[in-house]
């Protein structure tokens, strides 16, 4: 785990943030920070505002009102150079992983290298080849995308991600449809690579007990807000009930099953005898 200084301005800091879609408020007051080194990870229901915090770090939404720092630049303020030339030292990792269907594994990693970069073509295969050794498919570099397991192909997209060794790595859902073998190598890989970047990571995921292992700090988010925070340790000995809800996949607590709605009973015109 990640030895950080809380003394040190964090690389990403989120005050006061909101945010709304048209009349529908998704965000309401969001304090959160990301310090250099730590892996994070923020958790919640199903259409909570997770993923698109992830779009205001990054820049592709801006805040209704609040601030959004990335290494002490407010990303809401940013011209468009500014904020391109921000999101080169970030890395992505997309739901699924996105990877080009027409490219091959090689290419896919290349792509930023090649985009971003005026390096030449030999110093670009070298360091796609060290990227897809890190992940353990560099015998797989010239497979397409349609000849790998899911586990494989979000490996390759874990190498594109970390392509331009980023100061900051975003995931989204990076355990989705994995089966538990690749579901623990991605994660362990998501741990490593961080380390060994000398970066920081911000994981949008739904999958309490592997985040457990892997992260500094966790972000609980229901409502539009942060209901509880806090390292694995504590959240392992919380007795919040939003927090003991979720970690143990409880139906009953403080997110409801029905989403609201008037009672039944008031919509039946019709009994039976």
């Amino acid at each position: 785990m990640a030895n950080t200084d809380d003394r040190a301005p964090p690389l990403v800091s989120l005050r006061d943030v909101h945010f709304a879609y048209g009349e529908r408020s998704v965000l309401s007051g969001i304090d959160l920070n990301v310090h250099r080194g730590q892996v994070v990870a923020i958790m919640g229901g199903s259409g909570c505002g997770k993923t698109t915090l992830l779009r205001l770090i990054g820049g592709q939404l801006k805040a209704s009102a609040g601030v959004v720092e990335v290494d002490g630049q407010d990303v809401g303020k940013l011209g468009g150079s500014a904020l391109y030339a921000l999101r080169r030292r970030m890395g992505m990792l997309f739901q699924f992983g996105a990877l080009f269907t027409d490219m091959s594994v090689f290419d896919n990693v290349a792509f930023p290298l090649r985009e971003h970069t005026d390096l030449s073509p030999a110093v670009i295969s070298d360091l796609v080849l060290m990227k897809l050794q890190a992940v353990g498919l560099r015998g797989a570099a010239g497979l397409r995308p349609g000849e790998l397991s899911g586990g494989m192909a979000r490996r390759v997209a874990l190498a594109r991600a970390v392509a331009l060794d980023p100061m900051l790595v975003l995931y989204d859902e990076p355990f989705a449809g994995l089966d538990p073998i690749s579901l623990a190598i991605v994660g362990q890989l998501i741990r490593r690579l961080n380390d060994a970047l000398g970066a920081s990571s911000i994981m949008v995921t739904h999958d309490v007990h592997e985040s457990l292992e892997i992260v500094d700090y966790l972000y609980f988010v229901a409502d539009g807000r942060i209901v509880a925070r806090g390292t694995p340790d504590e959240i392992r000995a919380s007795s919040d009930p939003f927090v003991h809800q979720f970690v143990n996949a409880e139906a009953d607590g403080p997110v409801p099953f029905h989403y609201p709605a008037p009672p039944i009973d008031s919509l039946l015109d019709v009994r039976l005898p």
